[in-house]
């Protein structure tokens, strides 16, 4: 699953919300990492809704504007925590293995 799918759902994992608002809980849950452009963003939660993993929870206009407000599907929310389980599984992993490598064990060195 590509991040920005990853960050979506997760960032509807507690409540719907609508496509600013979840702008900015991508920016918040990476602390400014991800900021995420309008065409990006709708076109993953359009691939989103396409996959079954969201779901438009109302649509509203609002200031004459039509405004939908997404919300995680049961599928979307299995699928979150399968994708949570294995990025935890490959840092357990990693972390492992740069316990394992000592301190100097797997640096690299400047030519």
């Amino acid at each position: 699953m590509q991040e920005l799918a990853l960050l979506l759902l997760t960032a509807l994992a507690n409540a719907p919300r609508h496509g600013y608002a979840i702008a900015q809980e991508v920016k918040e849950i990476t602390g400014g990492r991800v900021v995420p452009r309008t065409g990006a963003l709708y076109g993953a939660l359009d691939r989103l809704l396409a996959e079954g993993l969201i779901r438009v929870e109302r649509e509203e206009v609002v200031d004459g504007r039509a405004r939908r407000t997404f919300a995680l599907s049961d599928a979307g929310r299995e699928r979150l925590a399968v994708e949570a389980e294995r990025l935890a599984a490959t840092a357990r992993e990693a972390r492992r293995r740069l316990a394992a490598g000592g301190a100097a064990g797997g640096a690299v060195r400047p030519a």
